[in-house]
């Protein structure tokens, strides 16, 4: 190691660029000389995409990024998304690879009667991270899309794509106690990956933190689907995919993955359908979809 210390800095500066930001990170315990060498613009430089500052001046204010260092950069674009595509769309950056990460808006989803006051509205939330979000209010049709361009993407990495959502504060979630909503990820024109998932964030805390469950009683939709005879036998939670409270208000429930080779691939479709049930449901706000690389 001490051979190694008596290296120029630019030296190791440039074996650290060939890492990545936890390596470099913990080099700079090793030494004085690592430090400052971990600490370079060429070592972080190296970890920002290669297109980071196109990418930055479509953003809503790019002069609001720290600019003092490559490294402030990038721990900004970690810690806080910016927000592209007239808004429609927020970019960051994964913290442990430097991989690009990216949420597309409840506005930029493709939401069947989304438009409809009825069933949808749209409104604004102080912890929401783009201008409006969308709160169902009851449908029994559930279809929502979103598209991405695999060009965005980082190549060679295993994506995973996450609808992030909450329980409304008007209305109680109902409807996804008893009735599973399936989850689609693939290019379009190709086949894609399903899977079932459940939209029940009240179970969902309860297997994260291990809440005893209390039995309240539902009135509206719940007991008219009820009455209706179309309350399912709730599932055994074993093996099941709920909710997960993501620590910023919001909930998120993984909806597939998709390994991304890199290149013009084509469009990446997730989808999220409950169309087949005849279940009403509601209660819940959407704030996007998150598509990030996938850990584990």
């Amino acid at each position: 190691m001490e051979g190694l210390c008596e290296l120029p800095e630019g030296c190791i500066a440039h074996v650290l660029s060939l890492t990545g930001p936890r390596d470099a990170c913990r080099s700079s315990l090793v030494s004085s000389t690592f430090k400052s060498a971990a600490e370079s613009d060429v070592v972080w430089e190296s970890f920002l995409p290669p297109e980071y500052k196109s990418i930055i001046a479509t953003s809503a204010s790019p002069s609001a990024l720290p600019f003092t260092s490559k490294k402030d950069l990038f721990l900004s674009l970690c810690h806080n998304p910016i927000l592209i595509d007239d808004g429609n769309k927020s970019f960051s950056l994964d913290k442990w690879s430097g991989k690009k990460c990216y949420m597309i808006s409840a506005r930029d989803l493709m939401i069947v009667w989304g438009n409809t006051p009825t069933y949808w509205r749209w409104i604004s939330l102080p912890e929401a991270r783009f201008a409006e979000v969308a709160e169902l209010k009851s449908v029994c049709w559930l279809e929502v899309r979103g598209r991405i361009n695999t060009r965005m993407l980082s190549p060679t990495t295993l994506y995973a794509a996450y609808l992030v959502f909450k329980a409304a504060t008007t209305t109680r979630p109902y409807g996804f106690e008893f009735q599973p909503v399936e989850a689609e990820i693939g290019l379009i024109g190709s086949e894609s990956c399903k899977r079932t998932v459940y939209l029940d964030i009240e179970r969902g805390q309860r297997q994260q933190y291990q809440i005893v469950p209390r039995h309240v009683g539902r009135v509206g939709h719940f007991t008219w689907n009820r009455m209706l005879g179309l309350q399912a036998s709730v599932p055994a939670e074993r093996n099941l995919q709920y909710p997960k409270d993501r620590g910023d208000k919001w909930f998120e429930i993984e909806l597939g993955d998709f390994y991304n080779e890199g290149g013009d691939q084509g469009e990446l479709e997730i989808s999220v359908l409950e169309v087949v049930g005849g279940y009403w449901k509601g209660g819940i706000i959407i704030q996007g979809i998150d598509i990030r690389p996938k850990v584990g």
